[in-house]
């Protein structure tokens, strides 16, 4: 069994992208290969077939190496819910919420536990691509560090060290993240990686010879800047904030916004914009208004009373078009409640009221993965703009504390069908009498092809547009992570990195 991981010199300097485009070259080559990144901090995370949360970035490494995400592949993911404290999920499961420092205390604790996940995994796969989180030169964390150099050293593990050239001073943060190393660490660095470089590549490498000379460390490549529709990093999201295309989708910006990845099968659509928002000067006059997830929804709820929007999104909503997701559809009802403290120490909030629904935090959380149909059928439109009434199909997962029980004007959206392969029948979301405002519960409704095309349809129609056939988000991932893989290797030394691994091709 082979490994190499994947480190940064800080934040957002492309790890993920990186470990994802390996995993579909090593794939390509013929090998079986598994994503591994033992700490997360994310709040874009995924439900399991078999019901456990894990980071939304190891899922896609998941599918660029040709397999369905596991919980192992992430053993430790960390939830922010406010500056200070966060929700600790370990091994797919709930194991309680703490603060910055009570964590910091308490990672040594997981040490054996991650040896023997990634033991497993080696006697399983041919190759582990490993990822390390932030910058591995934060010598303030060294002596309990269980992602970057303690993860390596934990199970001996070879180390490529990136760079974003993007960001300026890109071989100052090589060369310092070097320095900070110790001996020992220093030497288990392979090579280095220069990502997101834009211009003629001769003029660097002068610099990268220099580079080499000072660090004792060769550059194995130089990655190009380059846009594909694929998730970003987590945490390096560009959060667009212009209208780029006919269809202009606005994303309410919440200050906890919390999986944000379910706007990127709108994003894969070439006439629609998503942008997201967090003024009223942004506002302007959206086709299609959503409000996503929240890692702390009654917070969030009162910045935008706060700032003015809730009101704006009001006014909207009299002619507009809007969806809450999750936080976002809880946003939307009547009443919140929090009698156990699970978001925070505020009790009970009034809601927008724009859905008769209420909700209230359980200390359990609800994780299933679930199939689900509308339970009206709604006018859809046909390439030639001719209509036919069906029900919406759809699937995604849910991840949420929140419970919510319909008031006497309310009209359930979807009907679940069956949650982690087991049937069920169960009312989800809800929808107003001028079906013009809606929420659901489910992540990822946008990926299936019935609701998105339904939703976009819908305004070409009121637009005076073309009706389109929406594809299906899953076989454009597909592609866009074979366009990645080309980008990657013919940019890099794909031979030194397979003699780094020791393997002979």
């Amino acid at each position: 069994m082979a490994k190499i991981m994947i480190q940064g010199t800080g934040s957002s300097v492309g790890k993920s992208i990186l470990v994802t485009a390996l995993c579909r070259i090593f794939k390509q080559d013929g090998y079986s290969v598994c994503p591994f990144k033992s700490q997360n901090m994310s709040l874009n995370s995924y439900i399991t077939l078999d019901g456990k949360e894990m980071g939304r970035a190891q899922v896609l490494q998941a599918y660029a190496s040709g397999l369905q995400p596991e919980a192992y592949m992430n053993p430790i993911l960390l939830k922010p819910t406010s500056d200070k404290k966060c929700q600790i999920i370990v091994n797919g499961k709930v194991y309680g919420n703490s603060t910055a420092m009570e964590y910091h205390n308490m990672k040594l604790e997981f040490r054996d536990m991650l040896k023997e996940q990634f033991e497993k995994m080696e006697k399983e796969f041919d190759i582990i691509v490993m990822e390390g989180a932030g910058s591995p030169a934060e010598i303030n964390l060294r002596d309990r560090d269980i992602v970057n150099m303690g993860m390596a050293e934990l199970v001996d593990a070879p180390v490529l060290l990136a760079g974003d050239i993007d960001k300026g001073g890109v071989f100052a943060s090589l060369a310092g993240t070097m320095v900070l190393f110790t001996e020992d660490e220093g030497k288990r660095v392979k090579g280095t990686i220069i990502n997101k470089f834009r211009g003629d590549v001769e003029i660097l490498k002068p610099g990268l010879t220099m580079l080499e000379d000072i660090i004792k460390v060769p550059c194995l490549g130089v990655v190009p800047y380059f846009n594909l529709a694929l998730e970003d990093e987590d945490g390096a999201v560009q959060f667009n904030t212009k209208v780029t295309a006919p269809i202009d989708i606005a994303v309410i910006k919440l200050p906890h916004i919390s999986n944000f990845t379910d706007l990127d099968a709108l994003k894969s659509e070439a006439d629609v914009s998503v942008r997201f928002i967090n003024s009223l000067e942004e506002f302007g006059h959206p086709d299609l208004l959503i409000i996503p997830g929240s890692k702390n929804t009654i917070e969030d709820l009162l910045k935008l009373r706060e700032c003015g929007l809730e009101r704006a999104i009001k006014e909207y909503s009299k002619t507009g078009l809007v969806m809450g997701i999750c936080g976002g559809y809880q946003i939307l009802g009547k009443l919140i409640k929090d009698p156990y403290g699970v978001e925070t120490e505020v009790k009970e909030v009034e809601a927008m009221g724009l859905l008769d629904i209420e909700t209230i935090f359980e200390e359990e959380k609800v994780t299933t993965r679930v199939n689900a149909e509308s339970i009206e059928d709604f006018n859809v439109y046909n390439e030639d703009n001719s209509m036919e009434n069906i029900k919406l199909k759809t699937y995604g997962y849910e991840i949420h504390m929140g419970i919510c029980t319909y008031g006497k004007n309310a009209k359930p959206l979807f009907r679940i069908l069956d949650k982690n392969g087991e049937k069920v029948e169960i009312l989800d979301g809800a929808i107003n009498t001028d079906r013009n405002i809606m929420g659901t519960y489910i992540h990822g409704i946008f990926d299936g092809v019935d609701f998105r095309e339904y939703m976009l349809n819908r305004i070409r129609v009121k637009k005076g547009m073309k009706t389109k056939k929406s594809g299906t988000y899953e076989s454009l991932r597909e592609l866009e992570l074979d366009k990645l893989a080309d980008i990657v290797r013919a940019n890099i030394d794909m031979n030194k990195i397979y003699e780094i691994m020791n393997i002979k091709k």
